[in-house]
């Protein structure tokens, strides 16, 4: 007999991205749009530093914060592309993918009971995490605002436990990003209210119709925001698994006792190469073209079937309505998988207002993005 486990673990699902990447994983023939990946190798210049790192014997540990040299390429790029400035010493801390560093973020900001709101739909890995830290999920629907979180909703969230609130711009699942007059609603009720803004950045690179904004660069926002971003998407480095956090001193030292514990630190091969990949701008914006005209033909093709579809402002993601076909989104995408052999993440599993909807990555090549309309289209009128 077992000598048991955690009671908190038990009540975390397991995410259902993955859940549907494993079937894609043991079936044959079928086109993911599943799982939110580039469908670009690394570029060269980066992989070819991790090799030359490698054959140099620069294979040790770095410091639990990361090597100075990537903190402070870091910090030149935040400021030359967002108007965010951070000190590389004590004000970045370099972190195994976003992940960590949602989950390190959390552990060092939350007591029992307090509250993180949380608008959705939204990345799947929030509120498991906010949970596992001990703190309360306040979940939003934005499905009824264009997939945007509004000034009135937030506030009516608010209490005196709240914490924290994480924004996800550009947006998982919904491709969707928040404008600057929505940002400083929330920076004031942040300032009002006293709680920290967790601002999760990773596809500010992949934003289609107008600059970015960053929450971090707004005026005034700088005591109370950690900025979260990586390599993972924009730079095409998912397997090397490197994020960074951005915040005050005073938040830093603090995630730093959790990092050096759980994570000791980032790999220095992966690091390297990162440094390298940052000053490859142009690739980055050739992609950024590729996924552009990607999202026109794919969003444009769902329209046309009847799926309709908000044009997605940045990441690689659309969100096509399948409530007219009278299915719930795990029906949708099961019997999608099955009869037309293409993958889609049902929209349920991220959060509030995902019912009815299905997540499609359309960081794919452009004939399977073809082949894959195709097999959709066929599916819809064989029903």
């Amino acid at each position: 007999m077992s000598p048991g486990f955690s009671h908190l673990i038990e009540t975390i699902p397991s995410s259902g991205i993955r859940r549907f990447f494993d079937l894609v994983a043991s079936s044959k023939d079928v086109i993911s749009l599943g799982v939110g990946e580039p469908d670009f190798p690394t570029p060269w210049p980066a992989r070819e530093e991790a090799i030359s790192s490698i054959e140099q014997g620069l294979t040790s540990y770095t410091s639990n914060s990361g090597l100075i040299e990537c903190r402070r390429a870091i910090a030149a790029y935040i400021e030359e592309r967002f108007g965010a400035t951070y000190g590389p010493e004590k004000e970045i801390i370099i972190t195994n993918g976003v992940s960590e560093g949602v989950d390190i973020t959390l552990r060092t900001l939350l007591n029992p009971g307090d509250e993180v709101i949380v608008p959705e739909p939204n990345y799947v890995c929030y509120a498991p995490l906010i949970q596992l830290a001990g703190g309360k999920v306040v979940a939003i629907d934005t499905s009824q605002t264009g997939f945007l979180p509004n000034k009135q909703a937030i506030k009516s969230a608010i209490t005196a436990k709240t914490k924290a609130i994480i924004l996800c711009s550009p947006n998982n699942p919904t491709g969707q990003v928040i404008p600057k007059k929505i940002l400083k609603d929330i920076a004031d009720l942040a300032e009002n209210h006293d709680f920290w803004v967790i601002a999760d950045e990773i596809y500010a690179e992949l934003s289609y119709d107008e600059p970015f904004v960053s929450f971090a660069a707004l005026e005034g926002t700088f005591p109370r925001t950690i900025l979260m971003n990586g390599f993972s998407k924009a730079f095409a480095m998912t397997g090397w698994r490197l994020g960074y956090l951005c915040a005050p001193q005073e938040f830093i030292a603090r995630a730093l006792k959790i990092h050096q514990y759980s994570a000791l630190c980032a790999p220095i091969m992966a690091q390297y190469a990162a440094i390298q990949a940052l000053q490859g701008m142009k690739v980055v914006q050739d992609m950024r073209r590729s996924y552009e005209m990607r999202r026109n033909l794919f969003v444009g093709r769902l329209n046309e079937m009847g799926l309709d579809t908000a044009m997605p402002k940045g990441a690689f993601y659309c969100f096509p309505s399948i409530q007219k076909t009278g299915l719930s989104s795990e029906e949708f995408a099961l019997k999608l998988l099955e009869k037309a052999r293409v993958a889609v993440v049902p929209g349920s599993v991220f959060g509030l207002g995902g019912e009815g909807y299905v997540r499609c990555c359309y960081a794919t090549h452009i004939d399977l993005l073809k082949e894959a309309l195709t097999r959709i289209s066929n599916f819809l009128k064989k029903r």
